[in-house]
């Protein structure tokens, strides 16, 4: 097939470069805009108010690259409309990730850049599939900081794996939906994850997320801090944060027809 892959963390990020190497040795042609710096939490937002620039470079991933300085959905957006040679028609689906962290619940798959950027290739009728992958925090703190993915090779050995199980699925699940099917599958991959890893159905956690940001400093500011989910599934779902968390992929559908 012919995808457009893209992300939230940014051209750079090691996460979407073991993504693109999954999907070109399954025999994928590729098209990759991401964008320029990171834009984790940035939802489906696109830059309404300032102009926005691509650029055609070779971040060294063996296929047409561009970054856009701009949103996940932004990425997508102008990709589609203006980069790509025959434009949404050139593709067959749109691949977003792999992420640095889960994207699963209900309380974080609308703030979710990566999910945002598969949303908007379902919105111009293409299927699409958003990949994130489970870190702990010195993971997430050693990458996020600029630290080489080779340091901690266990985290490497997960991506290699992931990356594969994202590749093969999102070879069978891009036919099988077709176009115009407004709906992104959303997958997420446990830590640590191999390639027998179980694949299950799941849903979107019903949880409640509160306290995102601290107190009002002196100056009248609030700053962003992270707090975790509080669970209010009822029992007995098959829920995509508790599949992650026992060690297997979830695969949540995100309808949006059903809305």
């Amino acid at each position: 097939m012919r995808l457009l892959v893209s992300n939230d963390d940014g051209i750079r990020s090691p996460f979407l470069h073991a993504l693109v190497a999954a999907l070109r040795a399954d025999g994928h042609e590729l098209f990759v805009v991401a964008p320029l710096h990171e834009q984790s939490w940035t939802g489906a937002s696109k830059c309404r108010h300032r102009p926005v620039a691509s650029a055609r470079a070779d971040h060294g991933l063996g296929v047409p690259t561009w970054t856009v300085d701009g949103t996940p959905a932004d990425c997508v957006n102008i990709a589609l409309a203006h980069l790509l040679p025959g434009g949404v028609a050139a593709v067959d689906g749109v691949v977003s990730g792999i992420n640095l962290g889960l994207n699963t619940t209900l309380g974080f798959i609308n703030a979710s850049g990566t999910i945002a950027a598969a949303w908007e290739g379902a919105l111009h009728g293409l299927p699409a599939v958003a990949c994130s992958q489970d870190l702990d925090y010195e993971e997430w703190r050693h990458l996020t900081s600029g630290g080489p993915l080779e340091q901690i090779p266990a985290t490497r050995a997960t991506l290699e794996a992931s990356a594969a199980h994202a590749a093969r699925l999102a070879g069978e699940l891009i036919p099988a939906t077709g176009r115009e099917a407004f709906l992104v599958h959303n997958l997420n991959f446990p830590r640590p994850c191999t390639r027998a890893t179980q694949v299950v159905r799941t849903v979107p956690a019903r949880v409640v997320v509160p306290k995102l940001f601290s107190p009002a400093a002196d100056d009248g500011t609030h700053r962003f801090v992270f707090s975790d989910a509080i669970d209010r599934s009822p029992p007995g779902l098959v829920t995509d944060k508790a599949t992650v968390a026992a060690g297997r992929i979830s695969h949540s559908v995100l309808d949006y027809t059903r809305l």
